[in-house]
């Protein structure tokens, strides 16, 4: 076919790619904790243990298990996952993406590189908007971010327990699978949780029915007589006491949060408790927030007139997102929707695969009822497993509810350009074998692929016309994201080795913003297990027996 023909195929394939890798539908079961309520019903002021402010992939597991002891409530900014049929089924993604409100469940932002993004808004967080692949930081990981192995380990299966599945391969990951050992992407490592080099069949949290489980799953765990979950409920500020004086010793003892109908609430520790409040809001909430309270760098607080707590320079600085590139395949047959089932693991970086929906739909905002929501093809995408380019993140104005300023910087290092040439040029070997050659059309040549998805509109980014001959310019041009943005909040920089805000009393940040790269091929396996792991050392200092 002409290449301006499939255009439309390509776009239709890009859906595939954003949908491919972070956004599947959301949790299915009609679960109703009692202890989940709108945060319109809570009263002006309530007192407990421990605030974890932001339900999602670290948040819920840490809330649940906090309240073993505890008296636990967690403050979630979205709604609940459960009971919305747009939104449970992974056939659904994409009425789920096009579907932007104020209160939607993925909200959209876009870098200052001109990267179209998206953040979960809702109870469990990122696991109600991924691909759903589970894969564990490898045992060098666990190792190099100060991780008990044992502990880990235990954690990691406390998470598996409720909400991991073994993926039922289809035609596309089946044949995909079988083309990255032919292009040299061996060992053949078979179906493992564990992050190995080579190829490798992963979990999924999506059930043999086609259903998602997420971290709110994982509240099933918590004690319902020790836990309160409310829902709406954006948090606004920090409370601090001693920030001033010559003996200044910033303590947290509070969070001021507004709930949907713009009241505002206040919750404190109790004044007996040896309690915390923990920041689990995410990679761009948590140092949002912690600006907003007044602890960031001091020149930037003042330009918004933020009194200052405490002078952090490396509160948003050094984040990162790691970039994504990808191939769409037009396939002459029709083929099975799927999410991330197979992942090739090279070195520096990763690939991964699905099949199915267009991304134009989402981008479109539901506003054109024509536009088709699948595609009749396979995309092929790498991702760069640790990026040197690093950014910032800045505040726009005092609302915790509007986006933050981020730049990534995309490729800023150099090395970072040639590791994803020698990414893409892996998938190009892998597309060419074959084992997909059933997949594709005859006559296009995976040099004719490159040059047909460059013309795909995938960000707000300049375009070069080199895009469909070089590698170099389709790397930086055609840049993507693969929602696995961390940093902002770094071990050892913000947060010391038990996540406590150093220089402040009485505050933890416990999510993404504290790591320095992105654990195994996804994050959200390690995420929850960080939750678990600090929710029992918080509560006793060791190991919990196993629920």
């Amino acid at each position: 076919m002409e290449l301006g023909r499939q255009r439309m195929l390509i776009s239709v394939a890009a859906a595939a790619i954003i949908i491919f890798f972070c956004f599947n539908g959301f949790c299915y079961a009609q679960n109703s904790y009692g202890f989940v309520r709108q945060a319109a019903d809570s009263p002006r002021v309530s007192y407990h243990d421990y605030i974890i402010v932001g339900g999602g992939t670290a948040g819920c597991p840490l809330a649940a298990t906090l309240s073993k002891r505890f008296d636990v409530l967690v403050l979630e900014r979205g709604g609940s996952p459960y009971g919305n049929a747009n939104i449970s089924n992974l056939a659904s993604f994409i009425e789920n993406l096009a579907y932007l409100t104020p209160t939607s469940p993925a909200q959209r932002f876009v870098s200052e590189d001109g990267v179209i993004n998206t953040r979960a808004r809702c109870l469990g967080g990122g696991t109600c908007i991924n691909a759903g692949f589970y894969s564990r930081a490898s045992r060098l990981e666990v190792k190099d971010m100060g991780f008990n192995p044992k502990l880990a380990d235990q954690s990691f299966q406390w998470v598996e327990r409720e909400l991991v599945f073994w993926p039922q391969l289809t035609e596309w990951t089946s044949a995909y699978r079988a083309g990255l050992l032919e292009a040299g992407v061996t060992p053949d490592n078979g179906f493992t949780y564990q992050h190995l080099d080579g190829t490798k069949v992963g979990g999924t949290t999506f059930d043999p029915t086609g259903h998602r489980h997420t971290a709110a799953d994982l509240l099933k765990y918590a004690d319902p007589a020790r836990i309160t979950v409310l829902l709406r409920a954006t948090a606004q500020r920090i409370l601090f006491r001693n920030v001033t004086g010559q003996h200044k010793n910033p303590q947290a003892y509070g969070v001021v949060y507004k709930d949907e109908a713009g009241n505002i609430h206040e919750a404190r520790l109790k004044g007996c408790s040896s309690g915390e409040i923990i920041l689990s809001a995410g990679a761009l909430g948590s140092p949002q927030l912690l600006m907003l309270s007044g602890v960031g760098p001091a020149d930037h607080l003042k330009s918004f007139s933020i009194e200052v707590v405490l002078d952090q320079p490396m509160v948003g600085h050094g984040i990162a997102d790691n970039p994504m590139n990808i191939f769409a395949v037009p396939s002459p047959e029709p083929l099975t929707i799927t999410s991330v089932q197979v992942v090739g693991i090279g070195p520096g970086y990763y690939m991964e695969s699905l099949t199915g929906f267009n991304l134009v739909a989402a981008l479109l905002g539901g506003n054109s009822p024509t536009v088709p929501y699948f595609f009749q093809g396979g995309v092929v995408g790498e991702k760069l497993a640790r990026p040197l380019s690093r950014g910032y993140l800045r505040l726009k104005n005092l609302d915790p509810e509007d986006n933050p300023s981020v730049t990534y910087n995309y490729f800023t290092e150099p090395e970072d350009l040639r590791t994803c040439v020698e990414a893409l040029h892996t998938v190009m070997r892998v597309i060419d074998t074959q084992a997909l050659s059933e997949f594709r059309y005859p006559n296009q040549t995976v040099e004719y692929l490159q040059a047909l998805t460059a013309n795909l509109v995938v960000n707000n980014r300049a375009r070069s016309a080199e895009d469909a001959t070089s590698l170099e310019q389709y790397c930086s041009d055609l840049v993507m994201t693969i929602w696995h943005f961390h940093g902002g909040c770094e071990v050892g920089k913000v947060v010391d080795h038990e996540y406590r805000v150093i220089g402040v009393g009485g505050l933890r940040v416990i999510d993404g913003s504290t790591f320095s790269f992105s654990p195994g091929t996804n994050p959200q396996a390690t995420l929850m297990m960080l939750g678990r792991y600090m929710g029992v050392l918080i509560g006793n200092g060791g190991v919990e027996a196993s629920d």
